[in-house]
């Protein structure tokens, strides 16, 4: 299976961490009560996890395009994962304990980014703060701790790499040709850089989580997981998760709006050029991707499925009644 395994050189040999064999030590309660926050909030910190998530605007919009997309597209993911493969799965009566708050911050975190994205002025600082938002969706499938959400969370960490690395992609792009990633200086760009601003629009689109695109699928399966559980809480917590796709549309139909479509705000971008035959190469990789996921996502349900399931079984009972 996929994940169990991780390996690191330590001194001058070659260890092996097996997770399946640690999850069967028989760790205390009370030792999981005050390990989980460490190992959760530590990996969350990368996940951007809420209030320690400051870094991720600054971080994205400080690096070149490549380490953008490096940093959006695999790195944060592997926060996600160390919630999920190390703290959940190995202290997984601490996860329930604290299954609350963790709801609870990524709720926060989902509509803190999304109203946060909508006063920003920079293509870049756009996508870094969605991301937030978007890996709200990550830590909200895990809190929920049961199987259709572990596996939505799943879905959206790919998901969002691949969407937020095409989104990078397509900024660096723009930036690179028009030396600005401001969105009052951007305008009319479809008829200068046609498939980048279709990059551009598309990846847009897959973020607000228009069906047909992987970010629908990954969203509504977290929100199926999430609205299986009959508590307040979480039921709350599913309802403005959900309600924040709305202001994800307006800061993203926005930010096309004005910077791709209408009249070219700037004369000296008319003589700029589209795509490369190899940035059109890496965009169409990633797109497929996304729209693979999104027409036929069985085929990654049934990729993921056995890890799930073997979270699950470790997991136990789930937090339904």
């Amino acid at each position: 299976m996929l994940g169990l395994y991780f390996s690191t050189n330590i001194g001058n040999g070659q260890h092996t961490f097996d997770f399946i064999a640690i999850s069967r030590t028989a760790i205390s309660l009370d030792t999981q009560l005050i390990f989980f926050p460490l190992a959760f909030i530590g990996f969350g910190i990368f996940g951007a996890l809420f209030p320690f998530h400051t870094w991720v605007p600054d971080g994205h919009s400080s690096a070149p395009t490549a380490a953008s997309m490096f940093l959006a597209g695999i790195s944060m993911k592997l926060g996600g994962y160390g919630c999920l493969r190390v703290a959940t799965y190995l202290m997984p009566e601490a996860a329930h304990a604290y299954a609350p708050y963790i709801i609870l911050l990524a709720t926060i975190a989902i509509i803190y980014g999304a109203f946060a994205t909508m006063m920003q002025t920079d293509l870049k600082y756009i996508n870094a703060y969605s991301s937030v938002s978007h890996c709200g969706f990550v830590l909200l499938g895990i809190g929920m701790l049961n199987e259709t959400a572990i596996a939505g969370a799943v879905m959206q960490m790919i998901s969002h790499g691949l969407m937020t690395a095409l989104f990078f992609a397509a900024i660096g792009m723009i930036y690179e040709r028009t030396h600005t990633r401001m969105v009052a200086q951007l305008g009319g760009l479809l008829k200068v850089m046609p498939f980048i601003s279709t990059i551009f629009i598309i990846s847009g689109l897959c973020s607000l989580g228009l069906p047909g695109f992987s970010g629908f699928v990954a969203e509504m399966t977290v929100f199926m997981g999430s609205w299986q559980h009959t508590e307040t809480l979480y039921r709350i917590a599913t309802i403005l998760s959900c309600a924040s796709i709305v202001v994800t549309a307006v800061y993203i139909l926005r930010a096309a709006g004005k910077s791709i479509m209408g009249p070219i705000v700037n004369e000296q971008h008319l003589t700029l050029g589209d795509a490369t035959w190899n940035e059109k190469s890496a965009a169409v990789l990633l797109l497929s991707g996304i729209i693979m996921i999104g027409i036929a996502p069985f085929w990654l349900n049934d990729l993921i499925s056995p890890d799930v399931n073997g979270l699950m079984s470790n997991i136990g009972r789930t937090l339904l009644p």
